[in-house]
């Protein structure tokens, strides 16, 4: 039965009273509901009045004894205001990449503060002053490990947002994440998003874990050339995947599988970890005037370790770093390990930009404004070229190949190159 009114026990009966009922239940005399009606009380209050009254009988009280945390000082309370205020702005700021209230997040920041507060409890002061918004129903998706192994698929992306409002740019975020373990393997922001910075990306990755089986991404055109988008002119003649990217060549050379999303749906074991890091890092970068990429960047490392080490995946209902080096202990690793595929002799020469030229009757090419030449090579022959920009020097290295050999290596200024690598 439900109880009536249990606070409120002491005020409709007495103490003797309620003891003479709890004795006639204790020697046999009614049953414990003919006790319990009597009482008014609900069968948890009951037992515990027994027991009370069975160690006790002459502390036996029948005052209800408060459970709940006292109440919360006025100082709290207007950090708490302050907090979900500051949340409001933030969540209803336009050019934010924030749409919903995280009041996890909240908490986490005011146990910085040293208080200590649930969840239920700023959700219950959000209420009170409109900072809250009903949860939208959200689409069903697949949520499955497609994979038995660590490094059977690894989804590479990348997202454009104002991850610090304060700095007035937006910045690409690239990972790597292991459809396995749902470890992030690779996160790290780049000012501008192109084929090189995916390259730099990919190698980091590989040459830290080795050389997975198969990579996801979507359809960028660093990834995929796309006949009815990427080219008017050979519309007729090239179709969807007849053209390798920079970035295909290079995966292609190392002997990975690239597979293409058809839509961010599909992706969307990587679309959940952005979201996670969008809404912690904005939020982190507003409350501590973060402002250059340098300073993002520690608070990406924070997450990242937080996401991997700390953190229990909805889906595998396992901490992905424990998952992924527990598969790797077992032996259960599709990742080979990297090595330098014949006829090359150096990392530069399979990370790298490739374009072809042919030696003019000079034994000369021509690279961007650049006359290098060829002595090694007959006349009218097509050279292999491959590109290493390096930006802190502002050198690009240039390998020249002929016949899977090297003939010919040099370093040229950089900003002589007038092409969005």
């Amino acid at each position: 039965m439900e109880e009536k009114s249990m606070e409120q026990l002491h005020k409709r009966l007495t103490k003797e009273q309620v003891k003479l009922l709890i004795q006639g239940y204790d020697q046999g005399k009614m049953s414990r509901a003919e006790a319990q009606e009597m009482l008014g009380v609900g069968k948890t209050r009951f037992f515990a009045l027994v027991k009370q009254y069975r160690q006790s009988n002459e502390k036996f009280s029948v005052r209800y004894a408060r459970t709940s945390p006292p109440k919360i000082s006025p100082e709290v309370e207007n950090l708490i205001r302050e907090a979900l205020l500051r949340e409001k702005e933030i969540v209803e700021d336009p050019d934010l990449p924030i749409s919903d209230y995280n009041y996890s997040a909240i908490r986490d920041r005011l146990r910085t503060k040293a208080v200590n507060v649930s969840v239920t409890t700023i959700i219950d002061r959000a209420r009170k002053l409109d900072c809250h918004k009903p949860r939208k129903k959200k689409s069903e998706h697949d949520r499955e490990v497609l994979t038995a192994s660590v490094g059977a698929l690894i989804q590479h992306d990348s997202s454009f947002h104002m991850w610090s409002p304060l700095s007035q740019r937006k910045w690409y975020l690239i990972t790597f994440i292991d459809d396995f373990s749902r470890k992030l393997l690779y996160a790290d922001f780049v000012e501008k998003e192109t084929t090189w910075a995916h390259i730099l990306a990919a190698r980091a990755l590989i040459q830290q874990y080795g050389i997975p089986l198969r990579y996801y991404v979507d359809s960028l055109r660093v990834f995929r050339f796309v006949q009815s988008r990427d080219s008017v002119w050979r519309k007729h003649v090239l179709q969807t995947d007849d053209v390798d990217t920079q970035w295909s060549e290079m995966m292609r050379c190392i002997g990975v599988e690239v597979i293409h999303a058809l839509s961010p749906q599909a992706k969307g074991k990587v679309e959940r970890p952005y979201r996670w890091l969008q809404d912690r890092i904005v939020r982190t970068c507003i409350y501590e005037n973060l402002a250059t990429i340098d300073e993002a960047r520690n608070v990406l490392r924070y997450e990242v370790d937080r996401y991997n080490n700390h953190q229990i995946h909805s889906t595998t209902g396992e901490i992905p770093e424990i998952r992924f080096q527990q598969a790797l202990k077992s032996g259960n690793s599709l990742f080979r390990p990297f090595s330098i595929p014949k006829p090359f002799s150096l990392p530069q020469d399979i990370f790298c930009l490739r374009t072809t030229r042919m030696v003019n009757a000079y034994r000369r090419i021509t690279l961007f404004q650049h006359t290098i030449q060829v002595p090694q090579v007959p006349l009218r022959e097509d050279v292999q070229i491959h590109m290493t920009p390096n930006e802190q020097k502002e050198i690009m290295q240039v390998r020249i190949w002929w016949q899977d050999k090297l003939v010919h290596q040099v370093s040229l200024p950089l900003n002589g190159f007038r092409v969005h690598f």
